[in-house]
């Protein structure tokens, strides 16, 4: 899959600076389009705590102030990364009672940003696992104040073998294929079935003309997400390429119960899928 169609999902005032920034350097490295959606059109709170006319005045204005002050910056990271004319804001208005999965299945992936102190009912519109499950398309969760020159130089794949990380690998293997690029599968714990030679993922990926190496290490008592992260710090991880959210009507996905944390405490991009 090429990249030339890329949706911003506004993620608040404290996580969208830099997901703008980081999608349009994505979006002029690929020759691609960029648009971004704020669709935080209505506050949670308006609709059960019965507030008055007046108050709900001052949070549409308030809200409005806030819309201009998007549209702003993404025009301007628009513009700065040569993408002015191939970049548009999509109003609250325009998407109606739309949800945002449902607008992102029209797109390549949505970049969102995750900030760990966002107010819940703004973050709600945006939830990464929620978009990904619900759009069936990736999503690349920017860090609240990331910024780099290198586009994922190294990239870590969260592996377990399931469907989910096997869609989350497949989905990001435009970005593995780039060169230069560093690529390492990683796997924690022990209990993976032996594949037949030829038939496992280091060649799967090698046939993508993608060169990887496969480091497992064992589960520590901080959990799976503690592992991600500090394989990604020691290995100097520019990208987390990982499955989403699998919930089973008894239980959660192994990994997919780690994507939140990881999402939450991630100090680089993360890629998901579901």
């Amino acid at each position: 899959m090429s990249i030339k169609n890329i949706l911003i999902a506004h993620s608040g005032s404290a996580g969208f600076p830099s997901s703008v920034k980081h999608a349009a350097k994505i979006a002029a490295k690929h020759d691609a389009w960029l648009t971004c959606v704020y669709g935080n059109a209505s506050s949670y709170f308006e609709h059960v705590l019965g507030l008055t006319e007046d108050l709900l005045d001052k949070l549409g204005s308030a809200r409005n102030e806030k819309i201009a002050a998007a549209r702003d910056l993404f025009q301007q990271a628009a513009a700065e990364a040569g993408l002015a004319e191939r970049s548009r804001f999509i109003m609250p208005n325009e998407i109606g009672k739309m949800n945002l999965p449902e607008l992102a299945r029209n797109f390549d992936f949505v970049v969102t940003g995750y900030h760990s102190n966002l107010p819940t009912d703004e973050f709600r519109v945006v939830s990464p696992d929620t978009i990904s499950l619900q759009s069936g398309r990736p999503v690349l969760v920017v860090p609240n104040g990331y910024s780099t020159d290198q586009l994922a130089s190294h990239a870590l794949v969260a592996w377990d073998g399931k469907r989910s990380a096997a869609r989350a690998l497949n989905d990001a293997m435009t970005i593995l294929e780039e060169k230069p690029r560093r690529v390492t599968i990683l796997s924690v714990g022990s209990s993976f079935p032996k594949m037949p030679e030829g038939a496992d993922i280091l060649t799967h990926l090698k046939r993508h003309n993608v060169d990887a190496e496969h480091v497992i290490r064992p589960k520590s008592k901080g959990g799976i997400a503690e592992v991600i992260q500090e394989t990604a710090r020691e290995l100097d991880a520019k990208l987390i390429v990982m499955g989403a959210y699998e919930h089973s009507k008894f239980s959660q996905d192994l990994f997919g119960g780690v994507t939140h944390e990881v999402t939450r405490t991630s100090k680089v991009p993360v890629f998901m899928s579901h």
